[in-house]
């Protein structure tokens, strides 16, 4: 990095705008001046509208760019093998659990026997996420998407929904590992819920918000740490241009974040 850049950088610092949402800002060396968003897939009522001057960023954009388009009405679920029974693929105490759980979140278990254990998990964080009052068209990227498509700005995907299903199918034991950690971590994961709402209608996060842990060590490497990586290379590729980028909120945040990455690529 020249000396000038350095400077500009400097400078950026020490002026970086505020933000009311959990954003902020990196310019990387190839010219690609990026506005990192932390999403939240599913929100609440009061989530809705943008904040105006996300809008205005998003409008000026060069490109939005998400981790999948979500817009589309096709379901990604399509063609998944049908499994054998849960009460043969899990211990008897996990079954328990899972049947306590489900009993408790209104999720029927009969309907759910044959699906992969990944998808299972999925389902049950999703109600849980309804429960607390958050719904899909709410969420902060459909939101950004529609935005987008309105003002006419390209959308660009670092994923796409086939990709990350894939990622999901891919998972050793069929995906037990994500239930075993949903069920584990099931209360912390709903503090969880509720701070990141907070971080939308209250205030954002600081530089380093105290996070509970959620994942296993080898589930975070694979959906945080891995997929940070495949996207900074990604987000380095980029021609120069303004860009907003919308990922999950805890990609910008915690051990091996996004915006840390892209930084030091810069040093």
């Amino acid at each position: 990095m020249s000396l000038f850049q350095k400077l500009k950088s400097s400078l950026r610092t020490l002026f970086k705008p505020h933000y009311s949402w959990p954003g902020l800002d990196v310019s990387l060396v190839g010219g690609q001046h990026l506005h990192l968003v932390g999403s939240i897939h599913m929100g609440t009522r009061d989530m809705s509208p943008l904040p105006p001057k996300l809008v205005s960023l998003i409008d000026r954009a060069d490109a939005l760019i998400v981790e999948a388009d979500i817009t589309g009405s096709e379901t990604p679920f399509s063609d998944l093998p049908a499994y054998p029974p849960l009460s043969e693929r899990l211990s008897a105490e996990q079954f328990q659990q899972l049947e306590t759980l489900a009993d408790e979140m209104g999720v029927s278990l009969a309907l759910a026997d044959s699906q992969p254990l990944w998808q299972l998990a999925m389902v049950l964080q999703a109600t849980q996420a309804q429960k607390l009052g958050l719904r899909p068209q709410f969420g902060i990227d459909y939101q950004m998407l529609n935005q987008a498509r309105e003002a006419g700005i390209k959308v660009l995907e670092l994923e796409g929904a086939e990709s990350q299903i894939a990622l999901l199918r891919d998972l050793p034991d069929n995906g037990l590992s994500l239930l075993e950690d949903t069920l584990t971590h099931w209360h912390t994961n709903a503090r969880l819920l509720q701070m990141m709402i907070g971080w939308w209608l209250e205030q954002p996060p600081g530089a380093a918000p105290s996070l509970p842990n959620t994942f296993s060590h080898s589930l975070y490497d694979l959906l945080m740490n891995q997929r940070n990586l495949a996207w900074r290379d990604k987000l380095q590729a980029l021609p120069a241009g303004r860009y907003v980028v919308a990922v999950g909120a805890l990609h910008l945040y915690g051990e091996g974040n996004l915006p840390t990455l892209l930084k030091a690529k810069q040093k």
